[in-house]
């Protein structure tokens, strides 16, 4: 009886004080999802490997949930114990991506994935990316060392990262790493020639990589791709940007659209052209502006806020998902080159939901009413 009332209370605690319009706006995020999941792409993508019609949203509506109760989790435990838990699961998860070079499942040249039997395949860099951003935060407000030594320790955490990350290779990702880490020693006040040179120094090795390093000659082809639309590389962006054009602005209506059936990522890198083409450019349009007032109701609460570790936390995870739906949309409306980055909270894939549920249990944890 007592065990229930504590858990009531710490319910209503909870309710009473978490931030109502943030946890709306995730709900809605993983709800819409799911509708588009069962209405665009679940059917095609079933059929394709012969599976039950509803195997790939069964599966979104299983992860979904999981990805719930994890967010749940994160947003009621304590600020103190929540920097301890975020570096025991980074540091369980960087061990995890160290082994993808070793047993990782290659799927179309790339070893981005661990596929135990007792586990569902997953990318282990989706699992590292919001308690990176944690530890990031805590490094940058530590007090007993001085703030260029506080970068340097940073820049020591993202380095093995990122290396691994282009042994995969996966660009993408590494890229995203880097951008979270710049974001946050922006915003942490270093100083401006300081912070050009380090941007300039990793657009360098990115270049020196692309252009001279076989292993990546894929970037150099998507890229001259990008340019040249004549050339049959860029064929799934050039059916993605047509799939936007021929849904206009109201789309052909549910079940009519194609591109689902000409791409193989059509339910996780290129859900914006599905979406678009089957209920126009004006869900997107919306997509895209409930993710502005997403955003501008954290930086809201990163405004008032007077912890310095929650300021960078807050920051640290609304640039991730901000960059990362940037890129997705990007790459879907042929302004990017193809880089295989999902959309938060819409596009399917496991991993990419647990991650996006994690980034949502530490953001409505921080975000919460305080009462003191």
């Amino acid at each position: 009886m007592i065990d229930k009332l504590n858990i009531y209370e710490n319910y209503y605690s909870w309710w009473k004080n978490v931030d109502k319009t943030i946890l709306i706006f995730v709900i809605s995020f993983f709800l819409a999802g799911l509708f588009f999941s069962l209405a665009s792409t679940s059917l095609i993508a079933s059929d394709r490997l012969n599976t039950n019609s509803y195997y790939f949203f069964v599966k979104h509506l299983a992860f979904i949930l999981l990805g719930l109760s994890i967010m749940f989790v994160f947003s009621l435990i304590k600020e103190n114990f929540l920097i301890k838990i975020s570096i025991i699961f980074f540091v369980l998860s960087f061990i995890l991506l160290l082994l993808v070079p070793f047993i990782g499942a290659e799927v179309k040249g790339s070893k981005r994935w661990l596929d135990f039997p007792f586990l569902p395949r997953f990318q282990p860099i989706e699992l590292i990316k919001p308690f990176y951003v944690v530890i990031l935060a805590f490094l940058l407000n530590y007090q007993k060392y001085n703030l260029y030594f506080k970068y340097l320790l940073t820049l020591l955490l993202i380095v093995p990262i990122v290396l691994l990350l282009m042994s995969q290779p996966d660009i993408g990702q590494s890229v995203l790493i880097v951008f979270t880490w710049l974001s946050l020693i922006f915003v942490s006040g270093i100083n401006l020639i300081i912070f050009f040179g380090l941007f300039g120094f990793f657009i360098s090795i990115l270049l020196y990589l692309i252009l001279f390093v076989e292993r990546f000659t894929y970037i150099k082809i998507r890229i001259s791709s990008f340019f040249d639309s004549s050339s049959n590389n860029y064929s799934q962006a050039e059916k993605a940007s047509e799939a936007i054009i021929d849904g206009g602005f109201f789309g052909k209506g549910i079940g009519e659209g194609t591109l689902n059936s000409k791409i193989p990522e059509a339910h996780t890198d290129f859900i914006v052209s599905v979406i678009s083409e089957e209920f126009g450019i004006i869900i997107i349009f919306l997509i895209m502006l409930a993710f502005i007032f997403f955003a501008y109701n954290i930086f809201k609460k990163i405004r008032d806020t007077n912890d310095n570790v929650f300021k960078l936390i807050l920051t640290g995870l609304i640039s991730l998902l901000l960059m990362q739906a940037f890129v997705h949309v990007g790459v879907n409306l042929k302004v990017l080159p193809t880089t295989g980055m999902t959309l938060p909270f819409i596009s399917y894939g496991g991993s990419s939901i647990i991650s996006i549920s994690i980034v949502s249990g530490i953001i409505l944890n921080l975000t919460k009413r305080r009462v003191y």
